[in-house]
């Protein structure tokens, strides 16, 4: 059967509602979201605090089209919830002639992107607006009444069976997450690798491994120095972390294994902060130096840089190329960049925003400490200071304490840590390809409903 085509114009009706506000009486502001998914709930709001007076009144039922969204999908149903919200004029009402046309399927034609692609060839990409008139001419597939029912009908039972099925997928993730994170918190409270301490009773303990590290550092600080002197350079900057009368909260965790030491950042690395070469000179830019935007700092290993900075570039920001194993730390950012960490895997630069704890001495698994950034990133978040816009400093990120384990079970708590996300990896990329089966799915029950039109 080949089902006839009509124009909006010939099932919906448009109407203006206009109201005149009242400054006494508290409205319902509703606004319509974008790629078709519904009209909701802008906000509560006291007439007097609506500036623009004349509004329009919406209906349940009634077909709402945003003007200027109506490209990106700005249209749908007003759920009966909302009836009478206002909207402004930059939105259009239309009235459903139901005895021609069922509601419910006039939303399954929207998800099947029937009125989408006809929007799109009313112009180009630059498309601003539409009016009333063309919502009007769009046309859509109408079969009679009852079959129009019967689409609606099934389309609502897969609807359905979907969100169930997004409402399990959301659970993995969920309990996913809390997978990672808590094997992150047993790998830095030493619980992951109870079994190998057990047997292997004999391993230098963290407290003389501390020992080296900071008579190491001690020894590369001085020759820095011998250096500089030499050459009558600027006498270099006593890292934190060996000054003797730098004082440091660490917690008197009970949990500690006994071979493990508490410790801060600043005592087994250099905390480093970058700089940004000026954007305003193409020479200092595009060049073959890595360089790190606090951006690119977001849980993950960094092999490559989304921009590069020339020579000049680097001489220009006074920055330093700090080796693989560098662990990186954003410590500004909107959202969640602020706290997020990263570790390079290639020489590169940073900019300010960010912190670098650079080891050098070989006495510390860079990817251990990376595991200590990974697992307190909430605490990290809430170190910050600051009013408007909070942030993290060197000294912050430097005084942070953590347990030091022996070096060998370093190494084993990275390599345990790793083999449990790579099976973390798996299971995420089983929840994306349902995700991405039942995204499939809608579309190929909306291409069998309307399969008579062809």
């Amino acid at each position: 059967m080949v089902w006839r085509t009509v124009a909006f114009g010939d099932v919906l009706r448009h109407r203006k509602g206009i109201v005149t506000i009242d400054d006494a009486i508290k409205y319902k502001l509703c606004r319509v979201q974008l790629h078709r998914r519904g009209v909701v709930l802008r906000q509560h709001m006291l007439g007097a605090e609506i500036h623009t007076k004349k509004q329009q009144v919406c209906s349940a039922g009634d077909f709402l089209v945003a003007e200027m969204d109506a490209k990106v999908g700005g249209y749908g149903f007003v759920p009966p919830e909302l009836d009478g919200a206002i909207v402004s004029s930059h939105y259009f009402l239309f009235e459903v002639d139901t005895k021609k046309l069922y509601p419910p399927y006039l939303e399954v034609v929207s998800q099947a992107e029937i009125l989408q692609q006809q929007i799109v060839a009313k112009g180009s990409t630059n498309y601003a607006s539409v009016r009333p008139s063309n919502v009007l001419s769009w046309h859509i597939p109408l079969p009679d009444v009852e079959t129009q029912k019967q689409i609606a009908h099934n389309f609502q039972a897969t609807q359905e069976k979907l969100a169930e099925v997004r409402e399990k997928i959301v659970s993995q993730e969920t309990l996913l997450a809390k997978l990672k994170q808590a094997t992150l918190q047993e790998a830095i409270q030493g619980k992951l690798t109870a079994d190998w301490r057990a047997a292997n009773p004999d391993v230098e303990p963290a407290s003389q491994l501390l020992e080296r590290v900071i008579e190491k550092r001690i020894t590369e600080y001085e020759l820095a120095l011998s250096k500089a002197k030499n050459l009558s350079q600027k006498k270099p900057k006593k890292p934190r972390g060996l000054l003797p009368c730098k004082e440091y909260s660490i917690p008197d965790w009970s949990d500690i294994p006994a071979t493990w030491e508490p410790t801060v950042i600043d005592m087994v690395g250099l905390v480093c902060i970058g700089g940004t070469p000026d954007r305003n000179r193409s020479e200092y830019w595009n060049g073959s130096i890595p360089w790190v935007s606090s951006g690119e700092v977001a849980n993950c290993l960094i092999g490559d840089t989304k921009e590069k900075i020339t020579d000049l570039g680097f001489q220009n920001a006074s920055v330093t190329m700090h080796p693989p194993g560098t662990i990186l730390v954003a410590m500004i950012g909107q959202g969640k960049t602020r706290g997020q960490s990263a570790i390079l895997k290639i020489d590169a630069c940073t900019n300010q925003n960010s912190a670098s704890i650079v080891i050098d001495h070989g006495l510390i698994v860079p990817e251990f400490l990376w595991l200590v950034f990974l697992a307190r990133y909430e605490e990290s978040r809430e170190a910050a200071k600051g009013g408007n816009q909070p942030a993290l400093n060197g000294q912050i990120i430097g005084a942070i304490p953590f347990r030091l384990p022996p070096l060998a079970e370093q190494a084993v708590i990275v390599e345990r840590v790793e083999a449990l996300m790579t099976t973390c990896r798996a299971l995420e990329a089983e929840i994306e390809r349902a995700r991405s089966h039942a995204a499939q799915l809608l579309q190929v029950i909306l291409k069998e409903a309307f399969a008579p039109v062809s």
